[in-house]
């Protein structure tokens, strides 16, 4: 009862701290003469704060036995992979490290959802050099993608096939947006500018969303829209024989029970119950 609870609590702190992370500057007293470079200072410092508790979930889930060394190498295989895949850009600016995201944490769960998006971006920043300042807001940005699209896989997992890709179609695209809304807010409260695009302290939160949805309009709407779009079609063209595979492989790690007869006794046969380390849910 209390190892579940011990998991999901750092599951939820690296949550807040990545919030945290985010949101800080609006709290900031007098915004201490925020610049755009203001984040080159804590990044490195909110980089290492965020890999250690993942690999403590990583530890805990080994622990437990919701992860085994098989596991591992799926994770690690697919994050190799959705890494690489950030070379591939669709159409419209979107990313094929965002379909495979998706569409594996609709597959093995939320927590493994959450892990992919958090380590592919890792390996997508290595091979492309996008390695900055910018780079654990991405990696927690993508693994909440990733947590959220398994939420949507557990719901839709016994739906019809073509039912389920039409929903995680329309998951891809909405989240397509909101990546690029919360990626914004790693920079946007640093950003001066004297029009209302801007924020500065004071501004009451009603303010502030007002302004932030002119910044977004004026500087990512477009852009997001036709990367949304394109990993939603990405998602529609491709779903259905990844999710087979994924699944497949997702099968074979989760718990098995076998009925097996007591090899010395005529009672009824006796539930074996093995694991593979299945981390999905």
């Amino acid at each position: 009862m209390l190892e579940p609870l011990r998991r999901g609590s750092v599951y939820l702190l690296l949550t807040v701290v990545g919030l945290g992370a985010f949101l800080y500057p609006f709290w900031l007293p007098s915004g201490r003469g925020l610049s755009n470079n203001d984040h080159a200072g804590d990044a490195p410092m909110i980089a290492a704060l965020v890999g250690l508790l993942a690999v403590a979930i990583v530890m805990l889930e080994l622990r437990r036995g919701t992860m085994t060394g098989t596991t591992v190498a799926v994770l690690g295989v697919l994050s190799a992979s959705a890494g690489m895949l950030k070379l591939l850009d669709l159409p419209g600016g979107g990313s094929g490290i965002f379909f495979l995201v998706i569409l594996a944490g609709a597959a093995f769960g939320p927590r493994f959802g959450f892990l992919l998006g958090f380590t592919s971006f890792v390996v997508g920043a290595v091979v492309t050099g996008g390695i900055g300042p910018w780079l654990p807001f991405q990696m927690l940005a993508l693994g909440w993608l990733g947590a959220g699209a398994g939420l949507v896989g557990l719901a839709t997992r016994r739906l019809d096939a073509r039912v389920e890709v039409g929903v995680l179609a329309v998951y891809a695209w909405v989240s397509g947006f909101l990546f690029g809304a919360v990626m914004n807010l790693w920079f946007w409260p640093w950003y001066r500018d004297t029009g209302p695009v801007s924020w500065h302290p004071g501004l009451s939160f009603a303010a502030t969303l007002r302004h932030y949805w002119a910044f977004y309009v004026a500087t990512s709407l477009a852009w997001d829209a036709a990367g949304a779009t394109a990993n939603a079609v990405a998602t529609i063209l491709l779903a259905r024989p990844v999710l087979r595979s994924l699944r497949r492989f997702a099968h074979r790690l989760d718990p098995v029970v076998e009925m097996a007869p007591s090899p010395a006794s005529t009672d009824p046969p006796i539930a074996a119950v093995g694991t593979a380390g299945s981390v999905s849910g």
